[in-house]
């Protein structure tokens, strides 16, 4: 089993930054896909960002925005949020798993809010 926690999320103005953590724990390994998803209200979860290995993918709705990376000495992946806007408001779900979209392990979740 892998647990997942992530942190960072909160509210912020439109137009400002934030960094999404998420720790790792259990049976961890750098060869899992790590990923991040969202799903705000009344919407479909949707992946954001993940990576593998030395290789990223982004949702074409942040891709310039947002960057995902990984550290895998302490096991824990990031999600760089730049130039947000009030429609990436949503729960941001953290997840492992062995392939894209990677959907074996998932956090509890971390609200992100960007005000107008």
């Amino acid at each position: 089993q892998v647990q997942l926690v992530e942190s960072g999320g909160g509210l912020v103005q439109a137009g400002g930054s934030l960094r999404l953590s998420c720790a790792a724990s259990g049976r961890t390994s750098s060869s899992y896909v790590m990923g991040w998803f969202r799903r705000a209200p009344g919407k479909e979860r949707e992946l954001v960002a993940a990576i593998s290995g030395g290789r990223t993918y982004s949702a074409g709705s942040v891709k310039g925005r947002f960057t995902i990376s990984r550290d895998n000495a302490k096991s824990t992946v990031y999600l760089q949020m730049n130039s947000l806007k009030p429609e990436d408001t949503a729960v941001y779900y953290c997840s492992a798993g062995t392939q894209i979209p990677p959907i074996d392990y998932w956090g509890q979740g971390t609200q992100v809010t960007v005000s107008s």
